[in-house]
């Protein structure tokens, strides 16, 4: 075979093994390939299997599936099991003189007398192990190539057999890795958002934990209410991986931080060229979330022009991308929340009162941190057992007064602030306490920072009466009428705080 011929048939071969992931596919186009390019009269590719030491016909060309099926090798046994077990090619230049052929595919039987052939067998390698052998049956009066070769030839087409294989094998251990992978974090998120890991016991809470056991196996649609911080998303979680779809895709947008004029495209798609700037086609969240769950958070923020959009989808199950015509149907549960006052809005006609009411089919309110001042201590232990182990700390509690003034402080920021106020103080302490002085300026009370009030409250308006008593008589030159009506009260009150507080307005004239 010319150089140039050569390497057309191994670029060819390495197409073929390259086109497929499937290997008995790629092998069966070799063979063809190798048919046409070398006037094969038959081909086999043998696979060893190692546990058991058989050696069994993986592909061949030019036979039934019945003998593929039927024909089996021991290691050593016949020309193809001591290529494989010696891990050495074998060129027999004419068949029917070789004894140790065994012809156990009876394949050369049905060739006619003059039909002499010659064998070639080289071996399959990974590594230095033999995995399996290549051989080849060619017409022993075809004199384009000698034996010697051919047989070059296929070591080099074994040798490339050999390595997709072992690509394969490569891809098929990422890929169960990837499984492995995907299974733990789904055990772990299902583990995560258990109902039992909201952290709380407070009245309120259980009510909270109540509620989600009796909404989450259901398809129901779940309004989450709550000021910002008080865990809405956490409770959607929860929701979704203790329901029937923890298994399809949860999905999350936060309606909020998307742009008026992006949110449609957003949740329902695009087509190719709807607008500019749409070079290609784009699933929407909706069509993402098929047979799972779909959190849209900051719900109130949408406008109004999409909240009709989104009722049809909640109603019908069904829309259509931007820009398209065909209707799409959905299999999605709908999880929303907001801290907005959806029922002013409403008042507002700043929000649809149809989807309003189809959103709050099952509504969850969660409790401001204020309202459960039973979890804060819980709360806090929880984030300091968190931060301590990703900062490499062993803080074992808080002081007393640390405690105090977690407890006192109002929390505007929910448990959103609590979290925050908790890692600040693991990265600032160095021991095994974390004290007053380590929590944030914010918690600082008049008695711990030494900025109580010196004086009474009395004694705090008295002073004040007197400065704007002084001030009115400077600004009227002394005149008790004048000075009187400025801080509009009368003249005798006027000039019963005058004496009391030891003012003369004499003084200013």
């Amino acid at each position: 075979m010319k150089r140039i011929e050569e390497v057309t048939l191994f670029y060819e071969i390495s197409q073929a093994l390259s086109e497929h992931l499937e290997l008995k596919k790629s092998l069966y186009k070799v063979l063809d390939i190798l048919s046409s390019s070398m006037n094969m009269v038959r081909g086999t590719v043998s696979i060893l299997d190692l546990l058991s030491n058989e050696i069994s016909i993986e592909v061949a060309h030019s036979l039934s599936l019945s003998t593929i099926e039927r024909v089996k090798y021991k290691l050593g046994e016949g020309i193809t099991g001591r290529v494989i077990q010696s891990g050495k090619p074998v060129i027999i230049p004419k068949i029917s003189e070789e004894p140790l052929f065994l012809d156990r595919t009876a394949a050369r039987k049905k060739l006619k007398d003059f039909e002499e052939l010659s064998f070639i067998c080289v071996p399959i390698k990974k590594g230095n192990q033999v995995i399996g052998a290549l051989s080849v049956d060619r017409r022993y009066d075809d004199e384009d190539y000698s034996l010697k070769d051919s047989q070059k030839m296929l070591a080099v087409v074994a040798t490339m057999i050999a390595q997709h294989v072992i690509n394969l094998e490569i891809i098929r251990r990422e890929k169960e890795q990837l499984r492995a992978e995907n299974q733990r974090l789904r055990d772990e998120l299902e583990n995560k958002y258990r109902i039992t890991n909201i952290v709380g016991n407070s009245n309120k809470m259980r009510e909270v934990f109540q509620m989600i056991s009796q909404v989450c196996k259901s398809n129901a649609t779940v309004l989450i209410r709550g000021e910002s911080g008080t865990g809405k998303e956490l409770v959607a979680n929860s929701v979704h991986y203790n329901s029937n779809r923890a298994k399809g895709p949860f999905i999350k947008v936060n309606c909020a931080a998307i742009p008026a004029n992006l949110i449609e495209s957003e949740l329902f798609g695009h087509e190719k060229g709807a607008f500019t700037g749409a070079i290609k086609q784009k699933l929407g969240k909706f069509e993402l979330s098929h047979r799972g769950t779909l959190f849209l958070d900051e719900i109130g923020s949408i406008g109004l022009d999409v909240q009709g959009n989104l009722l049809r989808v909640l109603q019908e199950k069904e829309f259509e991308r931007v820009g398209g015509q065909r209707t799409i149907k959905v299999d999605v549960r709908i999880i929303t929340a907001t801290n907005k006052n959806l029922e002013l809005a409403v008042e507002e006609g700043s929000f649809r009162g149809d989807l309003y009411y189809r959103l709050n089919v099952f509504p969850i309110y969660m409790p401001p941190l204020r309202e459960r001042k039973t979890d804060i201590l819980l709360l806090s232990d929880y984030f300091l057992e968190k931060y301590c182990k990703e900062n490499g700390k062993e803080i074992k509690r808080f002081s007393t007064p640390a405690i105090d003034m977690l407890m006192d402080y109002h929390w505007p920021g929910n448990v959103r602030e609590l979290e925050n106020c908790i890692e600040r103080s693991v990265l600032l302490c160095d021991g095994g306490v974390i004290h007053s002085y380590h929590l944030p300026p914010t918690l600082q009370t008049g008695k711990e920072s030494g900025t109580l009030p010196e004086l009474s409250l009395d004694d705090a308006v008295a002073n004040l009466e007197r400065e704007m008593i002084i001030d009115a008589l400077k600004n009227s030159r002394g005149n008790i009428t004048a000075a009187a009506e400025v801080l509009k009260t009368t003249v005798r009150k006027f000039a019963y705080k005058s004496k009391r507080y030891g003012i003369h307005y004499g003084q200013y004239r």
